[in-house]
């Protein structure tokens, strides 16, 4: 970001996350103390990532040769689709490239497995999803890779372009599909553009394309549904546990309430006490001073 310490900046993002927040607005105020309002503006501006950034930046910052080779994996599966949309690449290509995205991405989704919350639980399967979607994307765009490159992610993102997200792993049987028809048609000419022969030929293909993008519907569909399903049950199991920390926190409130009894009761006695002595220290001063007077008169 313009006019804001970078090494400061990186080790913010480097923070856990429940401690972005008062580092930053820390930092914000000792820029502004040192009269340098532009920088301190500019911090003061920075956003806390979601737990899907954080756990991205983590996962990126931990293991430098993992992002290393994600980005280049990125690289070869954009320049495998710009082939294949130029008419100059094939189907084996682009699904190779886009194998090699899909496993370079995995160990850096399981660096980010292994983070904890705040609260010390595990990351829930759909924030990993995220994850999982924000490397996806940092792979192949050049926007949300600036930022998780550098760790500083602090939203997640969803890949984008001709064959992101879902759409590249139908991507390669279709050009597949596209560059067998146009083999049959260059064929079908060679022999004398025999109708019966490129009919025979273009059918199938078009079959397995069709058939390609019906499955890619389902597996998508089947998503949907699973993340759906995972959004649930996150949410059920935030209300549980925001329904044991209401129960924590009265059951807290009660004890610190009759402990707060307890020490009124506790201070009276001491009073009371103190005050029974003085006047015990009284009673025998004045049987001290009576039977002194009644010596004096013996």
């Amino acid at each position: 970001m313009a006019d804001a310490p970078d090494d400061a900046i990186d080790r913010l993002y480097g923070l856990a996350l429940e401690e972005f927040i008062p580092a930053r607005d820390a930092l914000s105020r000792e820029l502004r103390d040192a009269g340098r309002r532009g920088e301190a503006t500019a911090v003061k501006g920075l956003s806390k990532p979601t737990v899907a950034a954080w756990a991205v930046n983590q996962a990126v910052r931990s293991q430098p040769p993992a992002a290393r080779e994600l980005w280049e994996a990125g690289d070869a599966l954009a320049a495998a689709q710009q082939a294949v949309l130029s008419g100059k690449g094939s189907g084996a290509d682009l699904r190779e490239a886009a194998e090699r995205e899909r496993t370079a991405v995995d160990p850096l989704v399981e660096a980010a497995r292994g983070l904890l919350t705040s609260s010390g639980g595990d990351l829930s399967e759909t924030t990993i999803d995220r994850v999982r979607s924000t490397l996806h994307a940092a792979a192949i765009d050049p926007d949300a890779r600036d930022e998780v490159a550098a760790g500083r992610a602090s939203r997640e993102r969803a890949p984008r372009g001709v064959f992101g997200g879902d759409e590249v792993a139908a991507a390669p049987a279709s050009a597949k599909g596209g560059g067998t028809a146009k083999r049959d048609r260059s064929a079908g000419s060679t022999r004398g553009r025999s109708a019966g022969s490129k009919g025979t030929e273009e059918k199938p293909t078009r079959g397995r394309s069709a058939a390609d993008t019906a499955r890619s519907r389902e597996d998508e569909a089947a998503r949907k549904r699973e993340v759906a399903a995972a959004r649930k049950r996150e949410r059920e199991e935030a209300a549980v546990r925001q329904r044991e920390r209401k129960a924590a926190a009265s059951r807290v409130a009660r004890a610190e309430n009759a402990l707060a009894a307890a020490e009124a009761r506790s201070a009276k006695a001491a009073e009371q006490l103190e005050e029974a002595r003085a006047r015990e220290r009284e009673a025998v001063e004045a049987l001290a001073d009576a039977r002194a007077d009644l010596r004096a008169l013996s």
